[in-house]
């Protein structure tokens, strides 16, 4: 199937042999569908904290905040392109949609609408407009990453998508001598680009918060890259003959969050940030959440050491399970009760010696996005996931309409252990996890294969916590027009 040429590309993306055809393999079989138990609701898999809990959390984390090594870890390497997905389709037929219209017609009340009238000149023509917004010759925003697209405006300049980030992690993420490390990922063809905004922006807002910024960028690694294949489930040829290779979607960042050095790391999607009258709620929810997962990783480190130094009572065993069950969110299987103590032990201790995440769950008000379940395990165990719709058999999906809440990506990690060693993630993954798509190339279908997503099947065998936050953490843009909502807009 392969030839000497194709597996010599193959070895340039530090690709090999057996995982493309286990690749091939899922393409054929698919990937199995989550054995989902139930929804998580309120009282049953989420948290909502009282007051006096999100106070102490808030504490907890800012009286250990400049002990830490922090990281904000912000995926950033999409394109914009879907966000004018409709502006592209209307330069395209010529008939403007209601989306295309209500862009046209409120385009001073976007952050680049001066740049672009600037650029378009003293026009109302909707094309003109459109095709400069978007083309290369005008503001370029038709393959700029969402990143660098200006999103808010304010009165002493407006920022990009990347600008807010800089200003929320100065917010929430400064640890040690008010130094705030940012990790985006980005595409390599775009981060010299990412480079020259920083560099013209940093000196300004490390002044306005007193801050030290450290910022970082890693690019997807080829070798995470994935065979495309035809609707025949034959390998995907380009016109030339080559093998179409594509980027694995946010699961194959995973090796990029791997390689953090970090006690604490709060990851958020790029388009998913607000102005700075609406920040308030961002940066409380982020302290509790973090707060939150030291009060979990103390205790967890604490019952390890217990475990592995020491002889244990058959009343401590019990306190153990019983803080797997209360607070880390962990089902316990039947059979554990059938093990003699020292099975006991050894399967508390590899529960506990995990990778730790606590996640944000809002409110489910129509939004996109997976959702918590409850997920049966293979030893009989039930642990909490985040899962697609896609990943949901069709006569399970009546649970869907039973969940109150979906996952905004508003996730803080620790993935060091008791030892201060990073955990090799790839053992926490659930590998049957995953995702087909249908897409095209040069006006030819094909499929595409997407690894278990970055908070989905890539944190599977992690230890997660869901907790409550408002909908208010949650300003995500999809599209153009979202740039419209209140939340994106300066307040009267």
């Amino acid at each position: 199937m392969f030839t000497d040429k194709d597996l010599a590309q193959l070895k340039s993306h530090g690709i090999d042999a057996d995982t493309i055809h286990h690749q091939l393999e899922s393409f054929r079989q698919g990937f199995p569908f989550l054995n989902i138990d139930r929804a998580a609701v309120v009282g049953d898999g989420i948290r909502r904290l009282n007051p006096q809990e999100q106070q102490t959390f808030r504490e907890l984390f800012n009286a250990h905040r400049n002990l830490l090594q922090i990281v904000k870890f912000v995926p950033a390497s999409g394109a914009a392109t879907r966000m004018f997905k409709e502006m592209f389709a209307f330069l395209a037929d010529g008939k403007p949609t209601p989306s295309v219209q209500e862009v046209v017609d409120n385009i001073n009340r976007f952050a680049f609408g001066a740049r672009l009238k600037q650029a378009a000149g003293d026009t109302t023509d909707a094309h003109r407009l459109i095709d400069t917004m978007l083309s290369p010759k005008g503001l370029g925003y038709g393959s700029a990453p969402k990143a660098l697209v200006l999103f808010h405006r304010y009165a002493d300049g407006n920022r990009t998508a990347l600008e807010e980030h800089l200003c929320e992690g100065a917010l929430y993420a400064a640890g040690h001598n008010g130094e705030v490390n940012i990790h985006f990922t980005v595409s390599p063809e775009h981060q010299a680009a990412f480079e020259a905004l920083v560099q013209e922006v940093l000196p300004r807002y490390e002044q306005r918060y007193g801050v030290h910024y450290q910022i970082s960028y890693s690019c997807q690694r080829p070798s995470t890259d994935t065979l495309a294949v035809g609707l025949d489930n034959e390998p995907f040829r380009e016109d030339d003959g080559r093998l179409l290779l594509r980027p694995a979607g946010h699961g194959a960042l995973l090796e990029n969050l791997g390689e953090i050095e970090a006690d604490l790391i709060f990851i958020k999607n790029i388009d998913n940030v607000t102005t700075d009258a609406r920040k308030a709620d961002t940066v409380r929810y982020k302290e509790i959440l973090a707060g939150q997962l030291l009060a979990l990783q103390a205790q967890c480190f604490d019952y390890l050491k217990q475990l592995e130094e020491s002889p244990v009572d058959a009343m401590t065993l019990q306190t153990i399970e019983h803080f797997l069950e209360q607070d880390l969110c962990l089902k316990l299987p039947d059979r554990l009760a059938t093990l003699d103590a020292e099975g006991k032990r050894q399967w508390l201790i590899d529960r506990l010696h995990r990778p730790i995440r606590v996640c944000g769950m809002v409110r489910n008000d129509g939004e996109p996005g997976g959702g918590p379940y409850w997920v049966k395990e293979a030893d009989g165990s039930q642990s909490l996931q985040i899962a697609e719709s896609t990943q949901i058999a069709p006569e399970q999906k009546g649970l869907m309409a039973a969940a109150t809440h979906f996952n905004p990506v508003d996730l803080v990690c620790a993935t060091r252990d008791r030892h201060g060693n990073r955990f090799d993630l790839s053992r926490y993954v659930d590998p049957q996890t995953g995702f087909i798509s249908e897409k095209s190339k040069n006006g030819r279908p094909l499929r595409a294969l997407e690894r278990p997503g970055l908070w989905n099947g890539s944190m599977a065998h992690w230890n997660t916590v869901f907790v409550e936050v408002p909908s208010t953490v949650f300003s995500p843009v999809k599209t153009v027009n979202d740039l419209l909502r209140p939340e994106h807009q300066p307040q009267a």
